[in-house]
């Protein structure tokens, strides 16, 4: 996968992607819709102007461990669907590059029979994503930049 092409549905029902093009929510969103899932969740994290101590973020950047991004958003998948056997599609899709504020950085979309379970598992899927996928981050704002406000420890998508 070339992370600087733009993100494209797959045919299957797993969505995995990493791009320094801006992210597809629209077309995650329509994509993760099947007959048979009435629940279709979407979590969008967007870069915002202000991080703890630091008014004024005027942009973040991200770098990733490409080569390691995809399998570890598999196990993510693949971990939510263990857990929420009834999940229909699961679309986890990364930025990176230097994003503007308002940009979406991540985007997690699932679907499932009922709401519940589409809740449960997007909810899953970001939390595991944030503390299993090596994506890191740079603030810039008025006074300065920094790679994060603590250092970020990768486990694996089963520790805790």
């Amino acid at each position: 996968m070339d992370a600087s092409e733009p993100l494209v549905a797959p045919e299957g029902d797993t969505w995995l992607g990493l791009s320094s093009a801006p992210l597809p929510v629209t077309e995650a969103v329509s994509w993760a819709g099947r007959p048979d899932c009435g629940g279709v969740v979407l979590f969008s994290g967007t870069a915002r102007d202000h991080a703890e101590g630091r008014p004024g973020v005027e942009q973040l950047e991200y770098e990733a461990y490409e080569t390691q991004v995809v399998p570890r958003l598999r196990d993510v998948a693949d971990g939510a669907r263990a857990r929420w056997p009834e999940v229909g599609r699961v679309a986890l899709l990364h930025r990176t590059g230097v994003l503007q504020v308002g940009d979406s950085a991540v985007v997690v979309v699932v679907s499932a029979p009922h709401r519940a379970e589409a809740f449960e598992a997007a909810r899953f899927c970001i939390d595991t994503l944030k503390r299993s996928v090596p994506i890191w981050k740079r603030e810039t704002w008025a006074d300065g930049e920094s790679w994060g406000l603590e250092a970020q420890h990768i486990v694996d998508v089963g520790a805790g």
